[in-house]
Formats: structure tokens, C-alpha cells, sequence
């Protein structure tokens, strides 16, 4: 199929919180965002048309703005078939809003409504997506981007999001495969699409100007896909990552890295000439580059370099927890395809890994396969902790963290940048630490989503 680009590899229960379940009604003072299905032109022009499920029938869903210390409401209307939930990726939220089907809701039935209303303490880049099934259900289309302005916004031409996915098409049909549990994807790399665009486009372009300057908010909505990228034509920094700002602006001096879940802002001037292309690349699985992101450029803004951009302010309550203090724990990671699981707990039982493969479970956290009754760790409000995640499989996972950004520590015992969400690399152990301020049942779980749903899912709860 002309066009697209097939890739070489395959690269709960717990306490619940019910609120504002009712029959669907009319929004009322509150904004709606529904959920049903639609059909959308992913595909290039001249194939099929694609059925989704998709926010307000977009794709990406419809971006969510506010500014810095402002309250978000969004009344969930289910007009699918099936039950679903809004998680609010990497907002630092109140417990009950935080959307996980199972821990800290019920899922919302098909012709139900649930109320969010959240005040929004960080600004930077961040995304909402279906966290019931969220393995079908993202990969279905219901996914969008969050945006929460600073109070002084910074000094560019322009603020631009660019939400990159990939979707596993039949060529003929223009469908999505609807294979979500197929074992090969849930035990190896993940679902990873054969068609990869920029919001909801497999040709994405943007026209620019030469001498430019342009905010760029990368944000990977994909459900496996790691993407590898580069600038060309454009010379940048790095301002903030998974929304929270550097200290200072790092230049791009070499591949930017995201991984399933992970956003990163980037400050770029636009250095191609007037009639070139400047553009975001992506490496693909046959080591060719090609473009995630095209700028033609037309006219000229500025000839003269505006030199490096002042950082982002600080987003509050980012102090560097206390490593002296904290309480250390480890969680080894195992299962998969070529893994070493030999056996883990799962619903209660200790089960080999043959039983536990008969039931669509490939993965461990800790010896538990999937959530427990008990959390993985309890901790205290105000307490530090660091965590010791030892990947024994041979595949990486995005392990994201909801409710809390955490810092990784090098092995010198230095704390990297604020995140949300931390790509394990095979056969090595990685370090978090962060101080547990934020009360609730909390998940952390592997954002190559078919991973999640498999096994590697657990919790953690602050008093």
C-alpha cells in the first residue's frame, strides 16, 4: 500500500471512588466531552476511511487549555458501547479524578456521564486518554492533548502541539486490526502501528518562516512505539520534559528520544532558508529517516539569531526529595517473550508462567502480575522513597507513575529532571526517587499499554 511503511519487528480491582454516575444528559453548564464512534481519514487520501472511537469524533481528541492554577471541567458523556474512563496524564491531581477504572472510579456504562473537575497546579504539555481497557481503547482513537499555559507565556512566534501516534491499518479495508489481544504483541515489543502520523495525519505539514522562532510540544500518544527523532532545519533547546520545566534550556545537540507516554518541549528556531523544508525526522525500523513533522518554509521572520530562550518558571512544590531519608525498594521486572518468569503471583494464587500465559498474562512487577489487593509500597504523606526498577526482560517498557513526578538517579547519586514517565532499558536497572505529597491510590504501570494489560500494573498508596 502506497504510503505506508510496515515495520520489521513488533517494536482492577482495588478501592473505587463512584462519582457523578448518572444517565447521559445535556452538558448543561459544564463542557462535554463525549466519547463515541466516528470515522476519520488517517489513511492516505484514496484508501478507506478508518472507524475510531474518538473525543468529540476527532482525532486527536479536542485540545484542552487552561492556564496555569485554573480549574478544568469536562462532563464524560459514553455514547460507546462499551464502558470507559478519562485519565489526565501528568497532571498532579486530586485522587479521585484521576480516571483509573477500578482504583479510583467505576467505569463509566455505555449512556452514563461522570463529572471532572480538577484544578490544574503545573503548566506544560500533557495529554488525557481512556483508562478502561485502555490498551483497545487508546489505540482506538481516544486520546488528546492538554495544554496549561504559563501566566507569562514565553517569548515565540509561535506555540504549535504535535501529538505523534501510529495505527495498525488493513491496507484494503483502512481498519484498524482488532487483534488488541494478540499474544505475540501483548509478550513481546507491543502494538506498533504500519502507518505513523502527526495529529491524526499521515502527512503532516506546518508552514513557517526562516528566522522563526516556534514552541514545539512533542507529545508520544502512541501505544508502543518509541520514537527516535532529529531536527532538520531547525536549531533548538530543550525547555521542559513531560511538562516540567529544565532549570535551564538544553540545546539539541544529537536524537531526541520519547517514549510511549513521554512529552518533550522544545524551543526551535527556524534555520532553513525561504523556499527549503525544515522538518522533524523520525528514524524508522529500516534505519531510514523520514518525516514525522514538515515546515516548508515561506517568507522571512527574522535574519539575525535570537539567541538561547530564557527558561520556563518553576513549576511549584519541585524540591529535590531527601535520599537520606528515603525508603528503598526494589522491583524487578520479568516475563515476556525470551524472559526468565518462572512463576508470579496472579488473582490471589501463585501460578507458573504457563498458567499464567493460558490467561493472557506475560509479565511481573515485583512477583505480582497485574494489581493486587495491596499496594507495592505504603507510603506516608511527605515521605521519600526510591525505586529500584531491574529490567530482566528483553524489551523496554515506559513506566509511568500517576499522581507524582519522580526523578531519576544516576549512579553517582545526582537527580535528573522531573518526569512523569521513565523509558527501562533490557538487562539494566534504572533508579527513581521522589517524595510521595500527593494522597490516593496511585498507579504505576508500563505504558506500552498491551504490556499493562498483561501484567505489568501495580500501585502504590500514600496516606
Amino acid at each position: 500500500m502506497s504510503g505506508f511503511h510496515v515495520t520489521r519487528r513488533a517494536f482492577c480491582a482495588g478501592s473505587a471512588a463512584a462519582l457523578a454516575l448518572r444517565p447521559a444528559l445535556a452538558a448543561g453548564d459544564m463542557p462535554s466531552l463525549v466519547a463515541k464512534s466516528a470515522t476519520r481519514q488517517i489513511a492516505p487520501e484514496g484508501y478507506p476511511a478508518t472507524d475510531v472511537w474518538a473525543y468529540e469524533g476527532q482525532i486527536p481528541g479536542p485540545l484542552i487549555r487552561a492556564t496555569q492554577g485554573e480549574r478544568i471541567t469536562r462532563r464524560l458523556v459514553n455514547q460507546l458501547e462499551v464502558p470507559t474512563s478519562v485519565h489526565w496524564h501528568g497532571i498532579r491531581i486530586d485522587n479521585a479524578m484521576d480516571g483509573v477504572a477500578g482504583l479510583t472510579q467505576e467505569a463509566v456504562p455505555p449512556g452514563a456521564t461522570f463529572d471532572y473537575d480538577f484544578a490544574v497546579p503545573d503548566a506544560g504539555t500533557y495529554w488525557y486518554h481512556a483508562h478502561t481497557n485502555s490498551m483497545e481503547q487508546v489505540a482506538r482513537g481516544l486520546s488528546g492533548p492538554l495544554i496549561v499555559d504559563e501566566v507569562e507565556a514565553p517569548d515565540v512566534d509561535r506555540d504549535e502541539v504535535l501529538m505523534l501516534d501510529d495505527w495498525l491499518i488493513e491496507p484494503e479495508t483502512g481498519q484498524l486490526y482488532d487483534d488488541f489481544d494478540q499474544p505475540m504483541m501483548l509478550s513481546h515489543a507491543g502494538r506498533q502501528g504500519n502507518l505513523i502520523g502527526t495529529n491524526g495525519q499521515y502527512r503532516f505539514e506546518l508552514p513557517a518562516k526562516s528566522g522563526s522562532r516556534m514552541r514545539l510540544r512533542l507529545i508520544n500518544a502512541a501505544n508502543a512505539r518509541i520514537f527516535v527523532l532529529r531536527l532538520e532545519g531547525l536549531s533548538g533547546w530543550t525547555v521542559a520534559l513531560d511538562g516540567m520545566p529544565l532549570e535551564r534550556p538544553m540545546p539539541v545537540m544529537q536524537e531526541i528520544i520519547l517514549a510511549p507516554a513521554q512529552r518533550v518541549d522544545l524551543i526551535v528556531d527556524v534555520s532553513a532558508a525561504d523556499g527549503e523544508t525544515a522538518a522533524i525526522l523520525r528514524l524508522d525500523d529500516d534505519d531510514q529517516w523520514r518525516a514525522q513533522a514538515a515546515f516548508p518554509v515561506k517568507g522571512v521572520q527574522a535574519s539575525a539569531s535570537r539567541g538561547t530562550p530564557d527558561p520556563l518558571p518553576p513549576n511549584p512544590n519541585t524540591a529535590l526529595p531527601e535520599l537520606g531519608d528515603a525508603r528503598a525498594l526494589d522491583m524487578v521486572m520479568e516475563g515476556g517473550a525470551m524472559g526468565r518468569l518462572n512463576a508470579a503471583i496472579f488473582e490471589g494464587r501463585r501460578m507458573g508462567f504457563r498458567d499464567l500465559v493460558d490467561r493472557g498474562q506475560f509479565w511481573s512487577l515485583a512477583g505480582q502480575v497485574g494489581m493486587g489487593d495491596a499496594p507495592f509500597a505504603r507510603l506516608d504523606r511527605g515521605e521519600a522513597m526510591r525505586m529500584r526498577i531491574d529490567n530482566r526482560t528483553v524489551f523496554p517498557h515506559a513506566m509511568h507513575l500517576h499522581g507524582m513526578h519522580f526523578r531519576e538517579v544516576a549512579p553517582d547519586g545526582t537527580l535528573g529532571p522531573l518526569r512523569d514517565t521513565v523509558l527501562s532499558i533490557p538487562g539494566e536497572a534504572t533508579e527513581i526517587a521522589f517524595t510521595a505529597d500527593n494522597p490516593g491510590s496511585w498507579l504505576f504501570h508500563c505504558h506500552m499499554l498491551g504490556h499493562a494489560a498483561s501484567g505489568m500494573t501495580t500501585w502504590i498508596e500514600v496516606a
